[in-house]
């Protein structure tokens, strides 16, 4: 699922206090609130920013070895599916299983606001230790899990929401060291996801095999334990701690219709994103594809996605963020509808790979236009607002999904409800981009 678009969120959020950087739009039609903070924050220690040196990078390998063990863990997810289809809860349907699942992803990105309100108030090390000790601890317990209501108490809320934690907290700190090379910074940094999500099914599916499943989790365990430490050591704070923040929840902001659009196709779009990572590898052993390379496929996917990431996350600053965005959230539902008709390897392969590096850009830059929709001293609030928007839809999509394909029987109506968001979530962000421009072409 992953990553650069809440870590952006995070970046916003502590970067504008300190400096402005403009988009193209924004060079052309400044708004009153950016001038000021110019002229307010310009020249408030701009150039203390070290961008760079051993401190900066080992707080960036912190960092991504911090997400590493959360959002790449989460994005195996598709193993947990098949497996627990399979063997351990194979008497449950695969819309309830799916609830585990989405419950992860969800609790990813709903707790942002408020815990990163609580690194705003300069609690860093301690909310990281905590939640690093909860999913280590949580992750041993799901070893021992042996009915629906365990996992989702163990690895659903346990798992998901440990994730959150210190997938907000630790992200929030990047923009502490880096200016100039935040972006290069950020990608580094979201590239964690990718790592995680590509090496985690490998080494699930393998241990499974040789070692069972209770034995997976824990060896897995120590696996986390070893990037969180990591995480513990070298993440730190530079700046001081900013107490006045104003409102913590501002429901006024949804007044913007422009706004209020783009959230609604976050929220839609994200009904469907995760349909096909959920349910690729169950697909394709459906297709009678060799069992183990369609394990692989969801390693497959999300290694293609760092190319997704690093390349929309560039494209974005030189031709503009729903420029980039739009397309490659198309693609991803047109791939989406594609998806239950590969029925080779080959076909499969090509989806996971098309898939991985779509879908990446949608979840790289999907916070960047939230930058150009209010005043830039909010972004941090829009942002964690809309990502909790958001999160509902990532909560809900799978076990919808799981629901069409118990009563149906059939990927491809699964693929049709699924494809049909993320284009729904398309022509939404078409409308909040005419709203932002006011014009057919340039840059936004």
């Amino acid at each position: 699922m992953d990553t650069h678009a809440s870590i952006s969120s995070s970046a916003s959020s502590t970067h504008a206090d300190h400096t402005e950087q403009l988009t193209g739009l924004e060079k052309e039609h400044p708004r009153p609130d950016v001038e000021k903070a110019n002229t307010r924050d310009g020249a408030d220690q701009v150039d203390d920013y070290p961008d760079g040196g051993l401190r900066a990078w080992l707080v960036v390998l912190g960092t991504t070895s911090g997400i590493c063990a959360t959002f790449g863990f989460v994005n195996a997810w598709g193993v947990f599916q098949a497996y627990y289809e399979e063997v351990t809860l194979r008497n449950m349907s695969p819309s309830d299983i799916a609830w585990i699942g989405s419950l992860q992803y969800a609790l990813v990105f709903m707790p942002g606001l408020a815990f990163g309100r609580l690194f705003d108030m300069g609690y860093l090390r301690l909310p990281v230790f905590v939640a690093s000790a909860l999913l280590i601890a949580c992750t041993f317990l799901t070893a021992e899990c042996t009915k629906f209501w365990h996992f989702i108490l163990c690895q659903g809320f346990g798992i998901g929401l440990a994730s959150g934690a210190v997938f907000t907290t630790a992200a929030g700190v990047v923009p502490h060291w880096f200016q100039k090379k935040l972006g290069l910074a950020l990608a580094c940094m979201a590239g964690g996801s990718s790592i995680g999500g590509t090496i985690f099914p490998i080494i699930l599916k393998n241990l499974i095999e040789s070692q069972g499943f209770k034995w997976t989790l824990r060896i897995t365990g120590f696996i986390m334990a070893a990037f969180l430490i990591v995480l513990n050591l070298a993440i730190a704070r530079r700046l001081p701690p900013k107490p006045n923040q104003g409102p913590f929840i501002n429901l006024a902001v949804f007044k913007d219709v422009t706004y209020s659009i783009y959230c609604l196709a976050l929220f839609v779009g994200f009904l469907g994103l995760y349909t096909c990572l959920t349910y690729l590898s169950i697909s394709g052993v459906v297709a009678g594809i060799d069992p183990d390379l369609s394990f692989y496929l969801l390693s497959i996917a999300n290694a293609c996605s760092l190319f997704g990431r690093l390349g929309g996350g560039a494209s974005a600053d030189r031709v503009g963020a729903m420029n980039v965005l739009i397309p490659g959230t198309l693609a991803a539902g047109a791939l989406t509808f594609a998806w239950p008709f590969a029925k080779t390897t080959g076909s499969l392969v090509t989806v996971a790979v098309l898939y991985g590096i779509s879908s990446g850009i949608f979840v790289a830059i999907m916070a960047q236009p939230i930058v150009l929709m209010g005043k830039i001293t909010e972004v941090g609030m829009r942002t964690g607002m809309a990502f909790t928007v958001m999160s509902l839809g990532a909560l809900a999509g799978p076990p919808i999904s799981g629901a069409i394909l118990d009563h149906t029987g059939s990927f491809e109506n699964v693929g049709y409800f699924a494809g049909s968001t993320i284009c729904g979530s398309v022509l939404l962000m078409i409308v909040a981009r005419h709203l932002v421009l006011g014009k057919l072409f340039g840059n936004a």
